[in-house]
């Protein structure tokens, strides 16, 4: 198990959409997140207590999580300056990175030196099956986005918390490093072979209760080139049910793809449900999501009931105004 409290490291993350993962544990962990450590020139601001690495141990702190999703998830030297410094100071890592703690000989020389232990979160730990595409009992829902870092994780995680005060059976189910550092627990889908990774979305979502609703973390965008492989194994491995539609209207472009623009919601709408009925006829798109933060409370009130009027779907931004209506929508299925 991880040790909590964490120190959530930012490094030199150009924006917030880089810190996402240390964003994710602020907001849904918000006990674990002690503070915030950044290296000179970062971009990002979770609003957390910047703290030194002696000021966060102090206070409690035991490990520093690398909180940045950098493209291709370097460790970089700058970092290697204040990762070994906390080995040397008692603390333990993690991180969800692509490129492993294990793999750096100098953090594993300076974790053997002072006891400390290194978690790499985006390893599979199971020997995935091959997808066979049979039918599960119970239900599943899946968001899909327009593009990467639109909020289908804080949309899952938004239905389980109010499915579940409302006395529903429902379980969130982590596909990403930011998603199992919050629950602990989960399938790191992008670091599983491409064979297995349908595979790996039926072993997480297996047989349960006629009225369960496992919650899938989305990944990915079908229109985004460098990780549609990603969204397709979830939606063949996944069979869902329900579809939500995950959208951040601000954007002028695909994330890390400048001459790339998003696709509309009924774009979305129109590849991704033949896709999914692929593996289960059944499925309907059922809501939309929208990431309003970069908006003001009128202009998301205005943008949502638009989207209604043009999709014929309840929408919301489950984490600013609740999920409810995407929660009503699944109940009625």
């Amino acid at each position: 198990m991880i040790e909590t409290p964490y120190l959530l490291f930012l490094g030199d993350a150009p924006d917030m959409l880089a810190a996402k993962v240390a964003i994710g544990i602020r907001d849904w962990r918000p006990d674990h997140a002690l503070g915030q450590i950044r290296l000179p020139g970062c971009g990002a601001d979770l609003g957390l207590k910047d703290l030194t690495l002696a000021e966060a141990q102090a206070a409690g702190a035991k490990t520093l999580v690398i909180g940045v999703a950098n493209r291709g998830g370097v460790i970089s030297q700058a970092w290697k300056e204040v990762l070994i410094e906390a080995l040397e100071m008692g603390y333990d890592l993690a991180s969800g990175l692509h490129n492993l703690l294990r793999d750096e000989g100098d953090l594993v020389a300076a974790a053997q030196t002072y006891g400390g232990t290194l978690h790499d979160v985006r390893v599979p730990t199971v020997g995935y099956p091959i997808a066979n595409g049979v039918k599960r009992s119970g239900k599943r829902c899946l968001a899909v986005g327009t593009d990467c870092s639109v909020g289908k994780m804080y949309t899952a995680m938004a239905m389980e918390r109010d499915m579940v005060a409302r006395g529903m059976k429902a379980t969130f189910r982590a596909t990403g490093q930011t998603g199992i550092l919050i629950t602990g627990h989960g399938v790191p889908l992008d670091a599983v072979v491409a064979d297995f990774m349908a595979g790996s979305i039926e072993y997480l979502t297996p047989d349960n209760e006629d009225d369960h609703w496992d919650l899938i973390e989305g990944q990915g965008s079908l229109f985004h080139v460098s990780y549609s492989g990603v969204t397709m194994a979830l939606i063949h491995g996944g069979q869902p049910d329900a579809l939500i539609l995950c959208h951040e209207p601000t954007r002028a472009h695909m994330r890390g793809l400048p001459d790339y623009t998003l696709p509309s919601l009924e774009r979305l709408r129109d590849t991704a449900l033949p896709l999914a009925q692929v593996a289960n006829p059944a499925c309907r798109v059922v809501g939309v999501s929208v990431n309003t933060q970069h908006m003001s409370e009128a202009d998301a009130n205005s943008y949502l009931a638009e989207v209604e009027g043009d999709l014929g779907l309840p929408a919301t931004d489950p984490y600013r105004f609740g999920s409810d209506k995407l929660v009503d929508a699944l109940a009625a299925l």
